[in-house]
């Protein structure tokens, strides 16, 4: 059933970051002047999808936005700096996407991010709660499977808290797996499509490697290999970049694509299936991640985890732990917050 629908939309209109509708939607970045949010803010003003793009950062916003701004395309781009400006900058937004945190350095695990970006990701979601609680709100903020429920937990003490619309993006995951596979078989990537479940993190990163379209198969030592790369590729960009940083590119492409299928659902557009990181009853964790039919308020549709193999069965179990207590680490981070 997955790959029945998801092929079309994942293949043909995402991976072109294009799309032949035209929308109105206000999408306001925060963290918009970061080595992800500039790149991403650029792939966003490019989408016919966007009217209005708001950018928000805690410096260099204005300059960023003034050279955006002379791009020739339709979105209107607007830049806003400091706490002071962060309210006028969610106003009457339709997506917040909240790339703003710290970068990962060598020798640092997602865990190391956690006080500072969970501060950070807790005041955003406080800022949305309050000013645009209806919106779609995609974290890329790491590590995502704390800062998701970090995001939910104030938006439930507002009470505008909708699982349907808030989405840790783990779309780079897939973005990697599809690469990974096709370079491995001579494919194009462009037709691969490989789902990717579970968390943002290490272990909890499972490529469902039997549910790939086309169908593909490797043995089990490459299997485990690949498994790993894809798992660890985070860790690759941060050592070949020597201490500049993690990876942005990469994320700033992945971002906007998962954007730009949340902005085609909004828009009417059937079929649009991606992997995200939300509120889930597929496991016994409270968040986990699966390909998702969206629609136009969010989540449409939970399209679960599919027939695992045995090595995805395993990979499922060894995650569980961490998940759960990555999970229980944001929420009580909101809990104790004073």
């Amino acid at each position: 059933m997955f790959s029945r629908i998801a092929r079309p939309t994942l293949c043909i209109v995402n991976r072109s970051l294009t799309t032949s509708s035209q929308n109105n939607a206000k999408v306001a970045v925060l963290g918009a002047s970061g080595g992800i949010g500039q790149p991403l803010s650029l792939l966003l003003k490019n989408s016919p999808l966007v009217g209005e793009l708001s950018l928000f950062d805690i410096a260099h916003t204005p300059g960023v936005a003034a050279d955006l701004s002379h791009i020739e395309t339709r979105a209107h781009v607007t830049g806003y700096m400091g706490p002071d400006q962060l309210n006028a900058a969610l106003k009457g937004c339709d997506v917040v996407v909240i790339p703003a945190g710290v970068p990962r350095k060598p020798g640092m695990t997602r865990d190391d991010l956690f006080n500072t970006n969970a501060t950070i990701v807790a005041t955003l979601a406080d800022a949305v709660a309050r000013n645009c609680p209806e919106a779609m709100i995609c974290i890329i903020a790491n590590p995502v499977n704390s800062t998701i429920p970090i995001t939910s937990e104030v938006m439930k003490k507002y009470g505008v808290y909708n699982p349907n619309r808030v989405f840790g993006v783990t779309t780079l995951d897939i973005v990697r797996a599809n690469a990974f596979v096709a370079e491995l078989k001579g494919l194009d990537p462009a037709r691969v499509n490989v789902p990717v479940i579970g968390g943002h993190a290490g272990k909890t990163i499972i490529p469902l490697i039997s549910q790939a379209t086309p169908k593909v198969e490797f043995p089990a030592d490459q299997l485990s290999a690949l498994t790993a790369r894809i798992q660890d590729a985070g860790t690759e960009v941060v050592k070949a970049k020597a201490g500049a940083g993690s990876a942005t590119l990469s994320m700033a492409y992945a971002g906007a694509r998962f954007t730009f299928s949340v902005l085609d659902a909004m828009n009417g557009k059937e079929g649009v299936v991606e992997c995200a990181y939300v509120r889930s009853e597929e496991t016994e964790c409270k968040y986990f991640s699966t390909p998702l039919l969206l629609g136009k308020h969010g989540i449409e549709k939970n399209l679960g985890l599919g027939k695992l193999s045995a090595f995805e069965e395993n990979l499922v179990a060894d995650a569980i732990g961490e998940l759960k207590g990555s999970i229980k680490k944001g929420e009580d981070f909101v809990a104790n917050m004073k």
